[in-house]
């Protein structure tokens, strides 16, 4: 499980969207925090940093720990909001994390072993079935990944979640199957053109091109007659 980030929050008074578009004017986005049995909070928190958060990737999968005037408060994102012409966000929903609930959250694959992988040493293509795997997480415990373990897949040969060692107490919310993670193909192979065919030969030696037909005799002088 990852370390939680710090997050620097202020009390936000107002709500409705006048007060959302005052706050983005002083360079805050606002937010709100609910979930855990507590009433909803509304906050306000710093652009610039939420917005390098957002386009780093993972956000929605991250923790981090909300300070409000001393208060701290552990929290993972749940929802945000992005301006559709200038893409920065307007908009963020954190839901808090207590001790001993379970959310479901999508957690990243990651692959390992792929050096040493018999059906990519051969030419085969690793083929990522799913790229994330949706799953029920205790809170206290948000696992940053999933490893898949490559080292004994062949060409031909398909992984499947029951194959993945999951981290304590956490389940795939697809249970009515054995899902398949990835499957390694075999190279492709491009057919070559054959050559084009020689000309017809006869008797062992190409034949000659008939030579063209000689011009027609012009017809013979009429004979004069006798005076």
């Amino acid at each position: 499980m990852a370390e939680a980030k710090t997050l620097a929050a202020t009390v936000r008074s107002g709500t409705g969207k006048g007060a959302a578009r005052s706050v983005r004017r002083e360079g805050r986005i606002p937010a709100v925090i609910y979930g855990g049995g507590d009433p909803a909070e509304p906050v306000t928190l710093d652009y610039r940093e939420l917005n390098k958060l957002i386009y780093a990737g993972h956000f929605l999968t991250t923790i981090f720990e909300i300070d409000v005037a001393g208060t701290k408060q552990r929290v993972i994102p749940r929802d945000y909001q992005l301006d559709p012409i200038k893409d920065q966000p307007l908009h963020i929903d954190f839901l808090r994390l207590k001790v001993g609930t379970t959310l479901r959250v999508e957690v990243p694959v990651h692959f390992i072993n792929q050096e040493i992988c018999p059906g990519l040493k051969k030419g085969g293509s690793l083929n990522v079935v799913r790229h994330v795997v949706e799953m029920r997480v205790p809170a206290e415990a948000i696992p940053e990944a999933i490893t898949v373990d490559l080292s004994t897949l062949d060409i031909a040969e398909s992984l499947h979640i029951s194959a993945v060692t999951l981290p304590a107490g956490c389940k795939p919310t697809i249970t009515d199957r054995d899902f398949t993670i990835a499957t390694l193909v075999p190279p492709i192979v491009v057919a070559e053109t054959p050559a084009a065919a020689a000309p017809a030969a006869k008797g062992g030696k190409v034949a000659a091109k008939p030579a063209p037909a000689a011009a027609a005799a012009k017809p013979a002088a009429a004979a004069k007659p006798k005076k």
